[in-house]
């Protein structure tokens, strides 16, 4: 990268590499080159885990050499198609059109078009149909890739679950089939649990649009993919070092995983059931990796990450042992994914001697009935002594998250938002004046529900988007108290989301035609094109009322039934039908829910 381009962009630091740990090999040492692609910029990317794991995990090999590559922002992306620079890795600057793989985490639906760009930048075809043998394996993996078929067309496969379980078997069998050529490589990785090549499969519509079969067309194509799971955490590879950016990112911290999987029901939330069962490490373990971290990092402060941090089963012992490790360093722990309850509230005051922050909560709904529905076990008595304890321990900064346009909402539910959100103001002025240092702030944030695979509700309408501004809108009339400040989502980029989060295989000429449309960085609010949207679904024949705007019938064949997460469909039918009846589901442990999962054993 020349120093011309470089001085010509904002934030340079982003392409330059040379980070703290950063590996170095030489490239002709190797046998397989892996651009790992963070379809978004270089803040974001590095502040993410499962980047950190997998990229120490893969140069863990001598005989695999993986770089890093992020889309440029804006005026670099110009600036390189402009003067033909092709996209590259920050370790050496090379072409990723020269790599061996490809690999792209989708993190979210509003990042694929980034994707297109990015193969775009690096001189790759977009399709797979379109690249010969000479080009990159391009794959993709994360969460997105549980229905993988909107972006089926421009993968040679994806990987589906756990990237620890399978990644080195595919790397061993490209090292013995890549001189057979690209087919017989992806038909030898097609055996293993899950992979899923696209071009193995041939999909027919019914009439009126829905899926008629989904019938692989290669020998070594499994009807059903399963999810590749590691069943023991403990014994997982975690790195004892991180990258350190020589830039500021979005988190500038030291990671600590807990646990994967959650054992609470949430009825909305994808990741609490792809990712079952719950698998931990123990406190020895973790302590041990916290102090690894620290040392070779030099990170102020360590997070604590899961899908709910103080389900830990030995929260309180390795919180205690985090703390001696950390306070002599004036290291801060950060404890996200909360439960709102006292016990959460304790261990986070305790965390909190190096320095003060908000609380971060997420009741979901405003009231009783809808958390029931949603399967939220949490009540309006639980979150204001939860929020009561907050303040008494010093806390007059809060954050409260919830959803607007959750199955069965009516407009007293959505009124329900303000009325808790003021009750929790007025709960801070009936603790002692003494206690009250400042005035209380409380930040209440009101996404858009959009029905995702593998849920409960995944068979639901999504609500449409003037129905969402409404309902926003309501809730803001409804908050008079100062002391609130309202921020909420918007409407439009949540109705993309809803057609790419439950798309069909014909939904990827909408995404190829919104990128032709400059359709990029979707995902930053001030970049989002809806038109552009707008002109690539009616081009392409998407109608949101097939994709998002009705409900779906049990008996219909969805793009994502043919991958297997160890839970069984029954039981996300039986959730469903609870969550009409306002039943709430023990958590798993509790009590078994029978949700089909094998070799769970909480």
């Amino acid at each position: 990268m020349t120093d011309e381009i470089l001085l010509s962009v904002t934030k340079p630091g982003r392409y330059v590499g040379n980070e703290i740990h950063m590996v170095k090999k030489d490239p002709t040492e190797v046998n397989i080159r892996f651009a790992f692609c963070f379809p978004d910029v270089y803040e974001v990317g590095m502040s993410h885990l499962g980047l950190q794991i997998l990229y120490f995990f893969l140069n863990r090999r001598d005989d695999v050499y993986c770089e890093r590559v992020f889309m440029p922002w804006m005026d670099m992306a110009t600036l390189m198609k402009d003067k033909k620079y092709p996209l590259f890795a920050l370790e050496t600057g090379d072409s990723i059109k020269e790599f061996s793989f490809v690999g792209f985490t989708l993190q979210h639906e509003m990042g694929y078009t980034n994707v297109l760009a990015m193969l775009d930048l690096a001189g790759i075809p977009l399709r797979a149909s379109q690249r010969g043998e000479d080009a990159p394996i391009i794959c993709a993996g994360g969460p997105c890739a549980y229905n993988p078929e909107p972006m089926a067309d421009f993968m040679d496969f994806f990987y589906i679950g756990d990237g620890e379980a399978v990644l080195d078997d595919i790397m061993d069998l490209y090292k013995i089939y890549k001189p057979e050529g690209k087919i017989k490589f992806l038909s030898e990785i097609a055996k293993l649990p899950g992979v899923y090549v696209p071009r193995f499969y041939d999909v027919e519509y019914n009439e009126n649009g829905t899926l008629f079969s989904f019938i692989p067309n290669h020998v070594n194509a499994p009807p059903i993919v399963k999810k590749a799971r590691i069943t023991s955490l403990e014994n997982a590879f975690f790195p004892d070092k991180m990258l350190v950016p020589l830039i500021e990112t979005v988190h500038g911290r030291a990671t600590l995983e807990l646990f994967r999987g959650c054992i609470h029901g949430c009825r909305f939330c994808q990741a609490g059931f792809i990712n079952r069962p719950v698998r931990e490490r123990t406190p020895d373990t973790l302590l041990k990796q916290a102090d690894k971290l620290l040392q070779n990092t030099g990170h102020e402060e360590i997070s604590l990450v899961s899908l709910s941090t103080s389900d830990y089963s030995c929260f309180t012992p390795l919180l205690d042992g985090l703390l001696e490790l950390c306070n002599p360093r004036q290291v801060n722990i950060s404890l996200p994914s909360l439960r709102m309850d006292s016990i959460s509230v304790a261990a986070f005051e305790k965390t909190q001697s190096v320095r003060k922050s908000s609380l971060t909560f997420a009741p979901e709904a405003g009231n009783q009935r809808l958390r029931d529905v949603i399967n939220k076990n949490i009540s309006d008595m639980e979150i204001i002594s939860g929020c009561q304890a907050a303040f008494e321990a010093g806390f007059d900064r809060i954050k409260l998250y919830f959803m607007a346009g959750l199955p069965t909402e009516e407009i007293e539910d959505i009124e329900a938002i303000a009325i808790l959100s003021e009750s929790v103001v007025d709960e801070y002025y009936r603790i002692p004046k003494e206690k009250r240092r400042r005035p209380v702030s409380i930040h209440v944030s009101c996404s858009c529900f959009v029905p995702k695979p593998f849920t409960p509700f995944q068979w639901e309408a999504q609500e449409r988007a003037e129905d969402f501004i409404n309902k926003q809108r309501q809730v803001k009339s409804r908050i008079l108290k100062k002391q609130i400040t309202y921020r909420y989502h918007d409407a439009y980029t949540a109705e993309v989301e809803g057609i790419l989060a439950r798309g069909d295989r014909r939904v990827g000429a909408a995404i190829e035609a919104a990128f032709r449309q400059r359709a990029i960085f979707d995902g930053w609010t001030e970049h989002f094109s809806y038109r552009a949207w707008v002109e690539a679904f009616d081009e392409m024949g998407v109608e949101p009322e097939f994709y998002i705007y009705r409900k779906r019938d049990p008996e219909e064949v969805l793009p994502w039934d043919f991958i297997d997460i160890g839970i069984s469909r029954e039981f996300l039918l039986q959730e469903k039908e609870k969550a009409y009846q306002e039943q709430v589901s023990p958590n798993c442990s509790t009590s078994c829910a029978n949700c089909g999962l094998e070799g769970c054993k909480l």
